[in-house]
């Protein structure tokens, strides 16, 4: 079932296609609730339906992503990382109600995603 976010179509599939590039760049993004869990079946979805990573996968990445960059990233680490995963690549964890209209948050977040630590 596919959420009307309270926007028309065209509006809907840029914001949603935007949330995708900035889950791929920082690879965790804190958005509301409805918009988190489409985004988070979108990305389940784009990973498990590419991961052959042949030629029509990489053209089919590169046409969702309005970044070239977010679609590199797919591409070359996020497919391989996922290759022994079937399903479940994004986390999603709920956060405090956003304090201006108490509006539902959610974290979601790449499994198995890099972390760099400061030393010092």
């Amino acid at each position: 079932m596919n959420r009307k976010l309270s926007r028309k179509k065209a509006s809907r599939d840029h914001l949603l296609r935007n949330l995708l590039v900035s889950l791929v760049l920082y690879e965790q993004i804190d958005t509301t609730e409805p918009k988190a869990k489409e985004i988070k079946r979108r990305f389940d979805m784009i990973i498990a339906r590419n991961k052959t990573g042949n030629l029509a996968a990489i053209r089919n990445v590169r046409s969702i992503f309005f970044d070239r960059k977010a679609a590199e990233k797919v591409i070359n680490e996020l497919l391989p990382r996922y290759t022994n995963r079937n399903s479940g690549f994004a986390k999603s964890y709920h956060l405090k109600n956003r304090i201006g209209d108490n509006a539902a948050m959610m974290r979601l977040v790449l499994v198995d995603r890099k972390v760099f630590a400061a030393l010092g």
